[in-house]
């Protein structure tokens, strides 16, 4: 599940990046070949309605958590972004049952690491204790970025890649760690398909450390999305229709 990019992207929400023009264009042509990639690896594209005057609306994956059984709909803990829920939730609602997070609580998808049948939930600036409650997630601490997933992802049954110096990795005790290159701290999000790893151009040297480990990495260009301080997770929603 994808949405078009909003013409009003440069106008996104920052937190732990330096604002930098962003080129449309350039944008949405990357968007373009990251739906592609996702067409060409198996998945069935499903078309969020379009947000043009919400930028951050391409980021589908802070609006909804999907498991083998039921949709959570978030509230966002940007209220700028409050409002881009209800589309994913109708899109959604073809395939699972609802569920929502309520007020005071705040959940930001991003924020939200599925770990086999367990979620864990990072606590930061956009998703709060009483967010994690309600998701009955394990709660994580991390720090120095946005989303819990721009610190660590999973890249494979039980074995995440991570960046040690935002979370630390003996809260996910049964887990393999595959550590970044430190010169490269915004490396460990990647999006896993299956045997198949979509991860970010930018980041050769974790690239190569992937590789080294055999995983099976597909490299696409997001740099333009990532001045949105965005990764390859956060533009869409993946689950089995």
């Amino acid at each position: 599940m994808t949405r078009a990019l909003s013409p009003s992207i440069a106008e996104c929400e920052l937190s732990y990046i330096e604002r930098q023009p962003i080129d449309y264009r350039r944008a949405a042509a990357q968007h373009e070949k990251y739906e592609e990639r996702l067409a060409a690896l198996g998945c069935t594209l499903v078309h969020v309605a379009a947000e043009p005057d919400m930028p951050d609306a391409v980021f589908v994956e802070d609006a909804a958590i999907v498991t083998d059984t039921i949709a959570v709909i978030t509230r966002p803990g940007a209220e700028s972004r409050r409002g881009e829920t209800e589309s994913v939730a109708s899109a959604l609602a073809r395939y699972r049952p609802l569920r929502r997070i309520e007020a005071p609580a705040t959940v930001d998808g991003g924020d939200v690491l599925r770990i086999g049948d367990k979620l864990y939930a990072g606590i930061s600036q956009r998703t709060n204790a009483d967010g994690v409650w309600q998701l009955g997630a394990a709660p994580v601490r991390f720090s120095g970025c946005l989303h819990l997933k721009s610190a660590v992802t999973e890249i494979g049954d039980g074995v995440l890649l991570a960046n040690p110096n935002w979370v630390d990795v003996e809260q996910f005790p049964d887990c393999e760690i595959v550590e970044i290159d430190s010169t490269e701290p915004f490396a460990a999000n990647a999006l896993r398909l299956g045997r198949i790893l979509i991860y970010s151009a930018s980041y050769p040297r974790t690239l190569r450390r992937l590789e080294t480990r055999g995983f099976d990495v597909d490299v696409i260009d997001v740099s333009e999305l990532e001045k949105a301080e965005a990764g390859v997770t956060c533009c869409s929603l993946i689950f089995d229709a």
